[in-house]
């Protein structure tokens, strides 16, 4: 089915004469005349064998108009066209009249519509061009009179064309924000979307990444060479300075940029000049809607998230149910061969292994009901310490070195079952990286130092590995995430993430040389 598209134009002028001409061009009356008669006729007369009377061409559209004799006019059927929800796509405007010129009808009915094409068709003007688009908004044309009834039509279908294309890729860009999509998909529709955008702005180029808070900037992906072309850090010091705010749509130089929440769009112009009205609109139009999209897409993952693991928590509170008995019992046994006088190491290890199999369940079933943590004073050292033990009990070391440089003094507030097996979990991902890709010298990392307030403290996990892989390395931390290693359950870093954010804590990870885990706690204040 052939979608209708928005023919409606509004002619203003106080010359009648004028307006009923406009008309007749755009909507020619119909009369009823046999065309085959008129033609015989106009041969015999001419002695011409060209018809008299030929149809309107099929790609011009049909037109519907209504007119204006001055602005105020103008602007209620504007006003009223927009409450019906019959907008007129395209407006014919006299520029000298009386009371209201053209510009100042102009600038009254942008107040109302900034999507309409503006026509001037004027014989004289006192007005410049520079200083009609500034007013008026670069979605207008200026045409002087006399006219031709060809010109006339051309510029009606031009603007109707124009305006059209622009409502259906609105249309598009709006559609983005209700579609459930998980984050490929979505980045895939941004990104024909992104493309579209430069094309329709005479760009190649074109990048859609994150400006964080502090201004430092993450590539999401990118259209073309624009971080080779511009001066990305100059460029984004100017964005600072400027004080770039959510939806604005701002032009520095030759390059457009456009923010929603923490997602900025660059678009890099092939020659230097200001963007018409419309396409900002349009840009705004985007960041709006890829922001809701986007949220759309968050939201939906966290909650196919939150069913998954309630699902897993299920499950594994009736695996807690039916294990609790065993797990309680191997401490009842290893207190009946004490008091038979079998009391050594292995006793010891046994007893060990049972506490640390109870500490995991708690500990997951803690991250699946989000239990708020206990925090007590506890010396950082004596933490990671344990921490690697759990780590050197549950996968062997081989021969992967592990350096440790942590103060003794510093204390911090915790619970420090979490807080080591974070610290576990950590070091054992670790050495199972250097392990499995057989890197030579293998070592691993412990390094930790106040800040100089002294109310925080700075972890880093470093290893010389071969890093995370950078196809899920922003999102290692959401559940489920993993690098498809044969113990892998992807939930690991997501419980250590729980844990260090719920000690009032941040982590971060990145590739340098291999991964680099930072972990900031707050300092124990007495």
């Amino acid at each position: 089915m052939k979608e209708t598209i928005n023919t409606a134009i509004l002619v203003i002028d106080d010359e009648e004469m004028v307006r009923d001409n406009i008309e007749d061009i755009l909507q020619p009356k119909k009369y009823h005349v046999d065309n085959d008669i008129m033609n015989d006729a106009s041969n015999l007369l001419f002695d011409s064998v060209k018809p008299l009377l030929t149809p309107r061409s099929s790609n011009i559209p049909v037109f519907t108009v209504a007119k204006a004799a001055n602005g105020p006019e103008g602007l209620k059927m504007v006003r009223k066209a927009i409450e019906e929800g019959r907008p007129y796509a395209v407006i014919f405007l006299d520029m000298r009249m009386p009371g209201w010129d053209g510009l100042e009808t102009a600038i009254r009915i942008r107040e109302y519509e900034s999507k309409a094409e503006i026509i001037f068709v004027t014989a004289f003007s006192d007005r410049s061009i520079e200083e009609i688009v500034e007013k008026a908004g670069q979605n207008v044309s200026y045409h002087c009179k006399p006219y031709a009834s060809e010109e006339i039509v051309q510029m009606a279908s031009k603007a109707v064309s124009d305006y059209n294309k622009l409502r259906n890729l609105e249309k598009l860009i709006e559609e983005i924000s209700s579609i459930s999509l998980n984050e490929y998909q979505l980045l895939a529709l941004l990104h024909n979307i992104l493309d579209q955008l430069a094309g329709s702005l005479q760009s190649e180029m074109a990048l859609l990444g994150k400006l964080n808070e502090d201004y430092t900037y993450e590539k999401i992906f990118s259209i073309g060479l624009l971080e080779e072309t511009i001066n990305l850090d100059a460029l984004i010091e100017k964005v600072k300075a400027a004080k770039f705010t959510n939806e604005q749509v701002v032009q520095i130089d030759e390059v457009v940029m456009v923010k929603m929440d923490t997602y900025t769009i660059f678009v890099a112009l092939k020659k230097h000049e200001s963007l018409k009205t419309e396409k900002m609109y349009l840009l705004k139009l985007f960041v709006q809607n890829a922001a809701k999209a986007i949220r759309n897409a968050e939201l939906s993952e966290k909650l196919l998230q939150k069913e998954k693991l309630s699902a897993v928590g299920n499950a594994v509170g009736m695996v807690m149910h039916d294990l609790r008995s065993p797990i309680k019992n191997i401490a009842i046994l290893t207190g009946i061969l004490r008091e038979d006088g079998v009391n050594n190491k292995w006793v010891d290890s046994i007893d060990e292994c049972a506490r640390q199999a109870s500490e995991v369940f708690d500990d997951f079933l803690d991250f699946i009901k989000e239990t708020p943590v206990k925090k007590l004073p506890l010396h950082l050292d004596k933490v990671i310490t344990e921490g690697i033990k759990l780590a050197e009990t549950k996968n062997s070391f081989g021969n992967v070195t592990v350096h440790k440089c942590v103060p003794a003094n510093i204390v911090i507030r915790g619970d420090e079952s979490k807080l080591k097996r974070a610290v576990m979990n950590i070091v054992n991902n670790a050495v199972e990286a250097l392990t499995d890709n057989k890197v030579f010298n293998p070592c691993i990392k412990l390094n930790a130092e106040l800040n100089r307030k002294g109310d925080k403290v700075l972890l880093v996990i470093s290893d010389n590995g071969p890093g995370i892989p950078p196809i899920i390395i922003k999102s290692l931390f959401e559940p489920f995430v993993t690098s498809k290693k044969a113990n892998g359950t992807g939930l690991g870093l997501a419980i250590v993430k729980q844990y260090i954010v719920a000690h009032g804590g941040t982590i971060d990870v990145e590739n340098n040389e291999g991964a680099v885990f930072s972990i900031g706690l707050p300092v124990f204040e007495s």
